[in-house]
């Protein structure tokens, strides 16, 4: 076996279950899980229709997929790319289909990490698990870098030593961030271009929730960045992103890569022989997605009614705001159950039947800090109603924690 699995952590969903699995949920409430981030929004009826229609064409099910994706799909997503961002990309050679924006994050760790070298992947603290993981099969070391709240949750990049930005070799961002919905502004990317420069490591930006926005302006892209700092090469970056929040189709595991042709090139190679080809009647579908953006104004309008409604509400009792962008709220639970967000967990499941997902669980205790302890994960998923009807439960239990 593989040493490097036993480094690898329990999942935040496992993580979660040991923690209530002595926990008996009040009968009187129907259940609320705001812990897993799943879209729940329905699945647009013409993706449906597509997919149903591809599987009955020609070739349908019958031929073996391209890896690199077909040129309808890529198309697609180039046109895409420059409808939203302004970004022109190459479909055949910056443009590359990937089963959902996770396994393609963990696996450009393995393209562009060097096993028999001492490299480090830098991630911010807290941060997708995944990152982690890929770090550690890759047969690299992780290092965390804090997110502030003092600065809306930006990653202080100025933390990281000298010594470390020599060892690394990959870095992973995320904008707008999981979990705290935090967009890095352009002056961010331009720190970490110029730190890119100097080390040479490869930044992965994963996009997957650039879609669901609160502000007037949607949020920056790292190619977009790139482009207006005059990096029209896109050098040692790749965006990484997913129709499954953007469309409602986690289940689809569909999404695209794009950026740096050389990077693309050696991550082909690497999928090629990893076998992970898109299947042809999801590309199809997919090509229809991409190539509509109705139904994401509508699926961006419910998230934002849903938002105003329940972002006051929790307010009241935790210190909470609306975020940047994405569908998570991350609120301290401030003296609440002595300020532990697990049992803060635990104590709102038992007696409220609401699920949420303890913020220590998303971060790493790193020198000395853990910068999730005391916060928690509410993913707003569910319909609004029912969302507003777990912020409730969420006011009267803190409300009676202090009464």
């Amino acid at each position: 076996m593989n040493p490097r699995l036993s480094l690898l952590q329990p999942y935040p969903f496992e993580r979660l279950r040991q923690l209530f699995a002595d926990i008996t949920p009040n009968p009187d409430y129907a259940p609320i899980s705001l812990g897993i981030g799943e879209p729940k929004h329905p699945t647009p009826p013409f993706i449906q229709q597509a997919l149903c229609d591809a599987t009955m064409g020609q070739p349908g099910l019958a031929g073996y997929p391209a890896t690199l994706g077909e040129p309808a799909l890529r198309q697609a997503c180039a046109d895409w790319m420059q409808r939203r961002y302004g970004v022109t990309v190459d479909p055949a050679t910056q443009v590359l289909s990937v089963n959902g924006s996770r396994e393609a994050l963990f696996a450009i760790a393995q393209t562009v990490i060097d096993p028999a070298g001492d490299a480090i992947v830098l991630c911010p603290n807290p941060f997708y698990q995944i990152y982690e993981g890929a770090a550690l099969l890759a047969g690299a070391t992780p290092w965390y870098a804090p997110s502030v709240p003092e600065r809306n949750f930006a990653v202080d990049w100025d933390s990281v030593p000298e010594n470390v930005w020599q060892r690394t070799r990959l870095i992973y961002v995320c904008s707008p961030g999981n979990p705290t919905g935090a967009v890095m502004p352009l002056d961010e990317w331009q720190k970490l271009f110029d730190l890119s420069d100097r080390y040479g490591f490869v930044i992965a930006s994963d996009e997957c929730y650039s879609e669901i926005w609160f502000r007037d302006q949607a949020p920056l892209g790292g190619l977009e960045a790139a482009q207006k700092l005059g990096r029209n090469d896109f050098r040692n970056l790749l965006m990484f992103t997913s129709l499954s929040k953007r469309s409602n189709v986690p289940g689809l595991r569909s999404g695209f890569v794009a950026g740096d042709a050389e990077l693309v090139k050696s991550f082909l190679l690497y999928r090629t022989y990893h076998g992970s080809a898109m299947n042809p009647v999801v590309q199809k579908a997919s090509a229809a997605a991409w190539n509509d953006e109705a139904h994401v104004e509508d699926n961006r309008r419910m998230y934002r009614d849903k938002f105003a409604q329940v972002t006051p509400v929790l307010a009241e009792v935790l210190d909470v705001a609306l975020p940047d962008a994405g569908f998570y709220l991350w609120a301290h639970v401030g003296k609440a159950c002595g300020g532990s967000d697990t049992e803060f967990a635990r104590q709102l499941l038992q007696q409220c039947n609401v699920t949420v997902l303890p913020g220590s669980y998303l971060a790493r205790d790193a020198r000395g800090h853990n910068p999730g302890a005391g916060r928690i994960r509410m993913a707003l998923v569910a319909e609004t109603e029912q969302c507003m009807e777990a912020a409730q439960r969420i006011r009267s239990f803190v409300q009676s924690l202090s009464s």
